[in-house]
């Protein structure tokens, strides 16, 4: 059976991203792989109070992630053959990778958040790191 992978964030990008991975599952009857990557808070030194508070907020971030995962695979379960869901931590470029390379995706359907070009140059871009290193074909989905 052919994989889907379909790393959200959650943003207004994802509702597309899950609509069109879900579409392509569909068609093509694949397992579809819905992940949200949480990402450990940069903590600089003006906050380095919160320190103490990060493992907590972590644990927050990872429950609302988990929720919100779980009312998609819900809503979409009717609409594909078979759904799964992963929670991953760390840098989202790598935690896509090995991700794609753990569930031996086909292919990946992700968003495009649009972002210009002095954004991607300073902060860098997910999509941009995932289509230099995914072994298997990247669906991008634009940002509307």
């Amino acid at each position: 059976m052919k994989t889907i992978l379909a790393p959200i964030d959650f943003s207004p990008a994802s509702n597309a991203v899950v609509a069109q991975a879900t579409a392509l599952a569909k068609t093509i009857q694949a397992r579809l792989v819905l992940l949200s990557v949480v990402q450990p808070p940069i903590i600089s030194s003006d906050y380095g109070p919160l320190v103490e508070n990060i493992a907590e907020i972590i644990a927050a971030a990872e429950r609302s992630a988990a929720e919100r995962l779980e009312k998609i695979r819900t809503q979409v379960a009717g609409d594909v053959l078979a759904i799964e869901t992963e929670l991953a931590g760390g840098p989202p470029v790598q935690a896509i990778v090995d991700a794609a390379a753990r569930f031996s995706a086909d292919f990946i359907v992700m968003g495009s958040h649009g972002h210009n070009a002095l954004y991607d140059l300073v902060i860098g871009s997910t999509t941009h790191g995932v289509l230099k290193r995914a072994k298997c074909p990247v669906l991008i989905i634009p940002a509307i």
